[in-house]
């Protein structure tokens, strides 16, 4: 058994983060308890949520036009929300700050904020019309959603500028969502909002896990640097402090990831027709095109398309189901609680795999934006009442399920960002799982379509890649969505990888002192 890892060397309790010396794996977990005088934290920081607070500390002391904004990109399980908390409770305690605005994508993840704030003996209170910022009684700061804040900007701006905060923190999660186009300004009405309600904020803090958009724009609390790309200039930005998937993977923080990309033909034209009499007579002509091996765009999504669709049992759609209902059952031996996670294309498509995943047997719940109780069912699914969960764009960001183990990735979204959340579903541990898997931790498995783009996505998906923002004429969409140029980081391992067999891709390769026989 393994326990998350442990900075057992230089930190004691009170030492300040910003004397501490970096060292090669993510150190403490989160949660770990130690002793504290009354009235102060009792969490002790990983080795990066020690960083944040001293980024945090110099920033606060430079006071210098520009060094306001602070991004951190950290990757699912990292600790994001409670290292923000961490980095406020520590700074309030040394009188640098003294309120908290914090601004969510969606009200699931406002909760996980007020779940985590008394953990550090901290107070927020979800923010609604009428309510009054000056009067928060013994609160620490407020919570807003982006839709929230960009309904009731005005009121929010009046209230902010009377409040009388004194020295406050401006906290965007997920800062991705807050596009600004200088082309179309009022486009941008969440990005626009932040912008001016946290004007007054000492210091503006953006969290992501995917700091890349795919449609080639800047996004707020993100600095932008020049560099050299070819024969051009380029704009990239550039997170003050990245915490990759692959270092939380070797210190035992998330699970590694393993993919199984299903191949095969997809044929396009009219293959038959049948004729009065019974007979079946083939009609026009009929192009046969290999999933994995078609470089063609217009041919490529035409493949995905096709690939998605429940067919017979030779479909790469059901061989596909199959072999994530296969996997699911042997992680169950070791992990009794396990369950799956289907993307779907829409929910018409999501009923049909639905419908087959019960007449195999499966305990399914499907969740979908136009079902008033989708939160409910995800709720139920958390706490296991079904084998898989069917989903269309409501299992992303701030979806915590530490019993999901298995991804179907089942639509013709193949941009980075999309892709990367919801195969990331699938790598949070928790307490009771760390103590009893060793380190690396077990892997989870994603099974997809053989798409190109998909497939060199899965290969860094462990790494970060820089955002590089070009001009609108120059961008490349194919590539954008695609990412990067690290492809060969992460080797792929074809097993008979002809039209029809199944692509296999390991994860990280690690150390060789952290892998465990």
């Amino acid at each position: 058994m393994a326990a998350p890892s442990f900075d057992l060397g230089r930190r004691r309790d009170g030492d300040d983060p910003g004397d501490l010396a970096p060292t090669a794996a993510f150190t403490p977990a989160c949660g770990t308890r130690a002793t504290a005088a009354p009235g102060r934290s009792t969490v002790r920081p990983r080795q990066w949520q020690s960083q944040l607070i001293a980024l945090l500390r110099r920033r606060i002391e430079a006071d210098q036009p520009g060094s306001t904004d602070v991004l951190i990109n950290a990757g699912p399980g990292a600790g994001k929300t409670l290292g923000a908390l961490l980095g406020f409770e520590r700074l309030k305690r040394e009188g640098r700050l003294q309120r908290l605005l914090v601004f969510c994508h969606r009200s699931s993840i406002a909760e996980q904020w007020l779940e985590a704030a008394p953990r550090l003996q901290l107070r927020l209170r979800s923010w609604e019309p009428g309510l009054d910022p000056t009067d928060l009684g013994d609160a620490d700061g407020l919570l807003i959603t982006y839709q929230a804040a960009g309904r009731n900007r005005e009121e929010l701006e009046q209230q902010l500028a009377g409040a009388g905060w004194g020295p406050w923190l401006a906290i965007a999660d997920e800062v991705h969502h807050l596009g600004v186009d200088p082309e179309e300004p009022e486009a941008s009405a969440w990005g626009q909002a932040f912008s001016r309600l946290s004007t007054g904020a000492c210091l503006r803090l953006g969290l992501t896990g995917t700091p890349f958009r795919a449609d080639n724009l800047a996004f707020c609390a993100a600095r932008r640097q020049r560099v050299r790309d070819g024969q051009e200039w380029v704009e990239q930005i550039v997170p003050d402090l990245s915490v990759e998937p692959r270092q939380l993977i070797v210190a035992g923080d998330v699970r590694p990831l393993e993919f199984r990309f299903q191949d095969g033909w997809v044929d396009h034209g009219r293959q038959a027709e049948r004729l009065d009499d019974g007979r079946l007579v083939t009609m026009g002509n009929v192009e046969r095109s290999p999933l994995s091996q078609e470089q063609r765009e217009s041919w490529r999504a035409r493949n995905l398309r096709r690939a998605i669709q429940l067919g017979d049992s030779s479909s790469i759609a059901m061989r596909l189901l199959l072999n994530a209902r296969r996997r699911l059952e042997r992680v169950r031996r070791e992990h009794p609680g396990a369950g799956g996670l289907v993307i779907a294309r829409n929910i018409a498509h999501a009923r049909r795999l639905c419908g087959f995943l019960e007449e195999e047997g499966d305990r399914v719940l499907l969740v979908h934006s136009q079902d008033p109780e989708a939160a409910e069912r995800m709720l139920a699914f958390k706490a296991g009442e079904a084998d898989w969960l069917v989903s269309i764009d409501m299992c992303a960001e701030g979806f915590d399920a530490p019993r999901l183990r298995v991804v179907a990735y089942l639509t013709t979204v193949v941009s980075r960002t999309r892709f990367v959340q919801a195969i990331t579903r699938a790598v949070r541990m928790n307490g009771e799982r760390a103590a009893l898997e060793t380190v690396p931790r077990h892997p989870s498995y994603v099974f997809a379509p053989a798409d190109p783009l998909l497939m060199q996505v899965a290969r860094t998906w462990s790494l970060s890649e820089p955002y590089v923002l070009r001009s609108r004429q120059a961008a490349e969409p194919a590539e954008e969505l695609a990412g990067g140029g690290r492809g060969g980081a992460q080797p792929m391992r074809a097993m008979e990888d002809g039209a029809g067999e199944l692509i296999h891709m390991r994860g990280p390769q690690l150390p060789h002192f952290v892998v465990q026989r």
